[in-house]
């Protein structure tokens, strides 16, 4: 019998593990290592940050709208409208005070519409004025309608409401052609213009002087002067090829 080795230590072989089924989950896997939670600043931060943004910032424009309120409107340039007229096409004639900070030209839209309006100018004088300058329309004639009816217009051809009777009569027939009456009636001011007739072939200017025709606007404007001399009782027709008096 051999002797006995005290040192030698006699281990037993592991055994082997056992292979998993297939589809088992391991202990780790059935047991997952949970997150942390997210603070509630971390969830709804931004949120309420956003909420107190807009409180502010409404706040604010509110505060500014109260304490800067409109309390002069200085009016120029009006004639046919009044000044109240004025203050209401242009959004100013509340009971309440329109806040000066937000008033601009998307308040005074009744300015652009109205036809006795050629143009306006609003100007805000801090902290509580506006100016309003405004440009009258003129009127220059009156238009007599197919129908009889009679407006009276200005320069441009707007209808002007209201207006009283002025200036030379306007009428035709055939295709309308206002803007070369009003273009006869300008270029013969100085000859006291009483009427402008046209039809399809052409314009007829009766003036104090005497009555002048033509078919063509710009033979008027280039020899309308020759009713001074050639037609002082009489009719004068304008022809691209020569002049035409009768007595």
């Amino acid at each position: 019998m051999p002797p006995f080795d005290a040192a030698r230590k006699i281990s037993a072989p592991l055994a082997a593990a056992e292979p998993l089924p297939s589809g088992a989950v391991t202990s780790e896997e059935q047991s997952p290592t949970p997150l942390p939670r997210r603070s509630f600043w971390q969830r709804f931060g931004r949120l309420i940050s956003a909420v107190l943004a807009a409180v502010l910032i409404g706040g604010a424009a509110v505060g500014l709208w109260y304490g800067l309120p409109i309390k002069a409107v200085q009016i120029t340039g009006n004639s046919h409208l009044s000044a109240g007229q004025v203050k209401q096409l242009a959004g100013l004639s509340g009971e309440k005070p329109f806040g000066w900070l937000y008033y601009g030209l998307w308040r005074a839209t009744g300015l652009r519409d109205e036809p006795w309006v050629a143009s306006a100018q609003l100007t805000r004088i801090f902290p509580d004025r506006v100016e309003i300058s405004v440009a009258e329309r003129t009127p220059v004639a009156q238009v007599r309608d197919r129908g009889g009816q009679v407006s009276v217009i200005a320069a441009d051809g707007t209808p002007l409401p209201g207006a009283v009777a002025t200036g030379p009569v306007i009428s035709g027939w055939g295709p309308d052609r206002t803007q070369d009456a009003l273009f006869a009636v300008r270029a013969f001011s100085r000859y006291n213009v009483e009427s402008v007739t046209y039809t399809p072939t052409g314009i007829t200017v009766q003036t104090g002087k005497g009555t002048i025709w033509s078919g063509d606007i710009k033979l008027l404007l280039k020899y309308g002067q020759a009713i001074e001399t050639q037609a002082p009782v009489g009719r004068i027709n304008l022809y691209p090829w020569g002049v035409s008096v009768q007595r």
